[in-house]
């Protein structure tokens, strides 16, 4: 990322110059900052929710019990974990990203992560539970998009929850190809 925004910007500046535009270079400057500027505001408030509502939840006990509903589940894709602390965590990843608040369950997966790396017997690799994550995390299956949903309403869409269907479709193709390659990679690389 060091040379490759440099790189995009000197390019920008290159063939902006090159056909004429250096004008609407300069507008797309200040209305791209501003936008990012508002649209990190946004997605802040949204964040800041759901980790307060976390905190709550770890508070009260809910997480033990998110984690006991989860458990067949958990057991099924992480047979090895026995981790109490590295499942809870997971297993509200996968409740943030299920609810479709991708950003909130940001800081959820990095705990999960945190709680797998400090049981890795070689920390220098990372293990099938910690690949197996990364996946799921990654495909991201969600009943409700809703900060997909929120960027398509800031940006106009009559209706922003019509990719829910299509959404939800990919996430599963995407998590299914994923555990089934991890499956696969596990058997050809012991």
């Amino acid at each position: 990322m060091n040379y490759l925004l440099p790189v995009m910007v000197v390019f920008s500046l290159f063939c902006a110059i090159a056909t004429g535009k250096i004008t609407e270079l300069s507008g797309a400057v200040v209305t791209g900052g501003t936008d990012a500027i508002s649209l990190v505001i946004k997605l802040a408030g949204v964040i800041c929710l759901w980790n307060g509502l976390t905190a709550i939840a770890q508070k009260s006990g809910l997480t033990s019990l998110i984690c006991k509903l989860f458990s067949p589940l958990l057991n099924l894709l992480f047979p090895k974990l026995k981790d109490k602390k590295a499942k809870e965590a997971i297993a509200m990843n996968i409740t943030a990203n299920f609810l479709g608040l991708g950003n909130a369950a940001t800081p959820l997966g990095l705990e999960a992560m945190k709680r797998l790396q400090s049981i890795n017997p070689t920390p220098e690799k990372a293990t099938n539970e910690m690949a197996r994550f990364v996946v799921i995390n990654s495909a991201a299956i969600h009943l409700v998009p809703t900060t997909i949903a929120l960027l398509r309403s800031e940006y106009g869409s009559t209706d922003p929850m019509e990719i829910l269907v299509p959404a939800l479709t990919t996430s599963i193709i995407a998590l299914s190809s994923g555990i089934l390659a991890t499956n696969i990679f596990k058997k050809v690389f012991k």
